[in-house]
């Protein structure tokens, strides 16, 4: 997949001073990195010599030595495709420098000099190197009879990957508060590399994952980083093979701490992930104006891997870890509890909130959202006013749970229909099934489902929301809506009926995440509410749960069972949310998405059906932002949002047809 860059931090078994041995472990891995299909490969600081020769970098012995290795290593890679950063001790006219060397394919490319040298507490490196900040730029070294770029001023741009840009810097560098990496990514770098040696110390792994997280966050940016192994001298400090990858301030991989055998560590990068990233935060290009320096981009050829060394997240809004899914349910919670606890603060002292209480994970969602938030404004319960409205095809067993979930809470509850109104709308419309009684037209429609026609759907759903809204006026209410994310992606509300609220709880979760905050709350929250019966209230929010997701505007089958399935209609909302957060969160061509969702749902959903299921939400995510764009306000709560006043600014008449075609090129 051409949008994903294959790169390795390979960690060899070093002597001190040892080059010949040291050679002989950097190339093996080198061959081996090279039938991983890697595209960049990056060693750590010194490697070639050792970090800890200490008095021995003056040694011209040690001096040469390294300079044979290199071009060992420069004749040994003629058949190797990727590009490597291999550090070494390197004598110039001026002085000796600590340096990343960078080849391929046999020829070295150019040599990168460590900026800022420490001399402070264990670290002498001014003792024997210059500072890579006194070169100037466009400078130039004569090395194994050539003249090869030598400076800080060095990118390394892709031929094939245009995108692919490759900068380097070496330890301290990334530790100083003005990075090299800095400019290298304003000039356009999407790739930096960090040669280190940085020994162990107690709480620094966990350090110099905050600062690779931060340097790939603010650079939008991968950041592959290496540190020297316990093969090191141990005279006062002892090296932890510490390597990690970061992509755009996520960690892909990380290595294993300590190992004495040699390390390959893999992860493949998203570029289009970088650049969509660059594009829609346009800070970002006011600071790359701002830091602009002069670079010198060498041109290298790459290769695209064929296959993909890269977890897909199938539920990409749910966290697999357990620890981060609980936090994350803590917080978007959070969010939501206080964003209405703050609106209905506005609103007035003595507001009430009025929900729409179906039994479903939506509604359920909400109402507990509003519990808390009346709690959080030392309000009692009762000021929540749920409304459960059976329709045509309410089910007994939702209308049960939604009496025993507002029990439970200890909020007001009241059981309206909108059966009869509905029907005598439909009377009043002439529509073919008005004219029945309740009991006739459930038969009638049984028996002629085309009859169920939109209109008949939407009569209740209307009714339904002119029931809120009336309630609200009559006890000086806020109006919640309780539809989510995904509906929102969807279309799947009804314009101007549940499309309507005051005030929108839900509008910033996905359908994927709903089951499981549902979940924690029942878990991890209820235990410490008052004015809730605890135990009744996580019985029943187990068998929501359990329910199957409907609008249930169709009549129950004969035996009472629910009769319509959204996911029947619609397709899994687990591909929806998947086709939603790398359409929006990544600006994905459908075309890449596909081939994503193809191994994140491998054994589940053949080609056939995920490409179908797509090519719904894009027609559908198209032609419904006429919903979105006067949808009500809302707390957003994570990095996909699709509110028209703040996220997602897209006419309503747009044509999904180039989406279409890309689709098609999969």
């Amino acid at each position: 997949m051409q949008s994903f860059v294959r790169v390795i931090c390979a960690i060899p078994r070093v002597g001190v001073a040892g080059v010949g041995s040291n050679t002989l472990a950097t190339l093996e891995l080198m061959r081996e990195a090279d039938k991983q299909e890697a595209q960049v490969v990056v060693f750590p600081e010194l490697g070639l010599s050792s970090y800890t020769a200490r008095d021995l970098f003056a040694s011209r012995v040690l001096q040469d030595a390294v300079v044979t290795a290199l071009g060992n290593l420069v004749r040994e890679t003629k058949q190797l495709r990727p590009l490597y950063f291999v550090g070494l001790p390197l004598r110039t006219p001026h002085g000796l420098y600590n340096v990343a060397a960078v080849l391929q394919s046999g020829r070295l490319l150019g040599i990168v000099p460590k900026s800022f040298l420490p001399n402070y507490r264990e670290f002498e490196e001014r003792r024997w190197f210059r500072p890579g900040t006194e070169v100037g730029p466009g400078q130039t070294l004569s090395l194994l009879g050539a003249a090869v770029p030598f400076g800080t001023d060095l990118l390394f741009a892709a031929q094939e990957a245009p995108d692919l840009i490759v900068g380097a810097e070496i330890c301290e560098d990334f530790w100083v508060q003005q990075p090299p990496s800095i400019a290298q990514v304003s000039a356009g770098a999407t790739l930096v590399c960090n040669l280190s040696a940085s020994n162990a110390l107690v709480g620094k792994g966990d350090l110099r994952k905050m600062l690779c997280a931060s340097l790939s966050d603010r650079g939008k940016c991968a950041y592959a980083f290496v540190a020297a192994g316990p093969t090191e001298s141990t005279t006062d400090l002892l090296y932890d093979a510490h390597a990690t990858i970061y992509e755009n301030g996520h960690l892909l991989a990380e290595s294993t701490r300590y190992s004495r055998d040699p390390q390959l560590l893999a992860a493949d990068i998203d570029l289009d992930q970088l650049l969509h990233e660059r594009n829609v935060t346009n800070t970002f290009g006011d600071c790359a104006q701002h830091e602009r320096k002069p670079f010198r981009a060498l041109p290298f050829q790459t290769r695209w891997p064929a296959t993909l060394r890269r977890t897909v997240q199938p539920h990409p809004f749910v966290p697999k870890d357990p620890s981060t899914l609980a936090a994350r349910c803590r917080e978007v919670f959070d969010i939501q509890t206080h964003a209405l606890a703050t609106r209905l603060e506005r609103v007035g002292a003595n507001a009430n909130l009025v929900l729409g209480l179906s039994g479903g994970l939506d509604s359920t969602h909400a109402a507990l959202v509003c519990a808390a938030a009346l709690d959080v404004l030392k309000r009692p319960r009762s000021a929540l006013h749920c409304l459960t409205m059976p329709g045509f095809g309410s089910s007994s067993q939702t209308q049960e749970n939604a009496a025993e979930l507002a029990r439970s809470i200890g909020c007001t509850f009241r059981r309206i229909s909108v059966s009869d109104l509905s029907r005598e709308t439909l009377t009043a419309l002439g529509h073919p099934t008005g004219a029945a009684s309740l009991e006739e037209l459930l038969a009638l429609v049984r028996k002629q489902p085309e009859l169920a026609d939109v209109t008949f759907e939407n009569v209740q759903a209307r009714l339904r929301t002119l029931l809120l809204m009336s309630v609200a006026n009559s006890i000086g209410g806020l109006v919640v809506g309780t539809g989510d994310l995904s509906e929102k992606a969807l279309g799947w509300s009804t314009y101007a009926g549940d499309q309507i609220s005051m005030y929108d709880v839900n509008a910033g979760v996905p359908k994927t995440l709903i089951q499981f905050l549902i979940r924690w709350v029942a878990n991890e929250r209820v235990s410490h509410w008052a004015q809730t019966n605890v135990d009744a209230l996580r019985k029943v929010l187990f068998a929501i749960l359990d329910t199957p997701i409907s609008p249930e505007l169709l009549p129950p089958d004969e035996s009472g069972q629910i009769a319509q399935l959204t996911e029947a209609k619609l397709g899994p909302y687990e591909l929806h949310d998947f086709f939603l957060f790398h359409t929006l969160r990544h600006g994905r061509k459908p075309s890449v998405t596909l081939r994503l969702g193809e191994i994140a749902f491998e054994g589940h959903y053949d080609r056939a059906s995920l490409r179908k299921h797509f090519e719904l939400f894009l027609r559908r995510f198209f032609t419904q932002q006429f919903k979105r764009s006067c949808t009500p306000d809302g707390p957003k709560v994570g990095m996909v949002a699709l509110s028209p006043r703040s996220d997602w600014r897209m006419p309503s008449d747009a044509e999904v047809q180039a989406w279409l075609d890309d689709l098609d090129r999969s």
